[in-house]
């Protein structure tokens, strides 16, 4: 029997891009996936995807391309770089970018493109983490017309349990931002916690349950104090570099916009030195070792 659903392109097969790819295919969606390391894509391929070698390419068996990149020059490079999205699209196609970018290249890049090739953008970064893209239960916060918003939002109820529409282009990754200076202020003071605990002489493995239900209960909380205390920091969910462009992105932003963010600058300083020490491509988790590492201080 012929599908009934629109087709879907994916870029970006990575930590949160592949459980989010599985659930579409699950769903029954047509599925075209395309990343720069080829082999990523295998695992689709064999759960029903098709494989395309370049971005350009996506278009042709789409109606709409998705997107979950690293950062903003990689979105840059795949949308309009040699090969890219922009040479292969047309008019009336919807690009869908889940990547965490800087919201002012963001609204240029979609002007550029609806110019270009007249595709739609909407940007609806996202929220909740692996564990939230395997569960389907995401939140996604979405910039961009409201017309393409309800046309995309069946299926972006697969990937999240709560779709918001936040405004015209670019407002999707200014609730990101927002999002990611609450998460990565409150990774490091959950460290902060884990760690003076156990110079206490606290069972610091008690603290989330001891605090739950209060005011300082949260999922980090939950999520975090728990790894951190037993120093479970495998498997990798997400990365310290990840949050770190994160909020240099929000700082960056905050700038631009005349506001002040002197906490989230401070966390960026923190989260990069602890990068610098060997932990861009570790857990967030890992951020308790500053604290329990002689000289983190310095």
């Amino acid at each position: 029997m012929m599908s009934t659903l629109p087709s879907l392109g994916f870029a970006g097969i990575g930590l949160m891009g592949l459980p989010m790819c599985r659930r579409l295919l699950a769903a029954g969606y047509p599925l075209t996936v395309w990343n720069r390391n080829p082999a990523k894509c295998a695992p689709l391929v064999e759960a029903g995807a098709r494989q395309v070698a370049t971005a350009a390419e996506l278009c042709q068996h789409a109606d709409v391309v998705m997107l979950c990149l690293a950062d903003t020059s990689v979105v840059r490079e795949v949308v309009f770089g040699p090969g890219g999205i922009a040479s292969g699209a047309k008019s009336g196609q919807l690009l869908v970018d889940f990547s965490s970018l800087e919201p002012t290249a963001t609204r240029e890049m979609a002007s550029a493109l609806a110019a270009q090739c007249g595709m739609n953008w909407l940007d609806a970064p996202v929220s909740g983490g692996v564990v939230g893209a395997e569960a389907g239960s995401l939140a996604i916060m979405v910039g961009g017309a409201a017309a393409d918003l309800e046309r995309v939002k069946p299926i972006l109820l697969n990937l999240g349990q709560r779709v918001t529409h936040m405004g015209g282009v670019g407002a999707g990754q200014v609730t990101k931002a927002c999002n990611q200076m609450i998460v990565a202020c409150n990774a490091l003071v959950i460290a902060e916690v884990v760690a003076l605990a156990e110079r206490s002489g606290v069972d610091a493995g008690l603290i989330a349950e001891a605090l739950a239900g209060g005011f300082a209960d949260s999922r980090p909380l939950q999520i975090l104090a728990p790894q951190m205390a037993e120093s479970r920091f495998e498997p990798v969910k997400w990365h310290v570099r990840t949050l770190l462009k994160d909020l240099d992105t929000a700082v960056k932003f905050s700038r631009e916009q005349g506001s002040s963010t002197p906490i989230s600058g401070l966390a960026a300083q923190l989260m990069r030195l602890h990068g610098g020490q060997g932990f861009l491509e570790k857990d967030p988790s890992t951020l308790v070792q500053m604290y329990r590492a002689p000289g983190s201080e310095d």
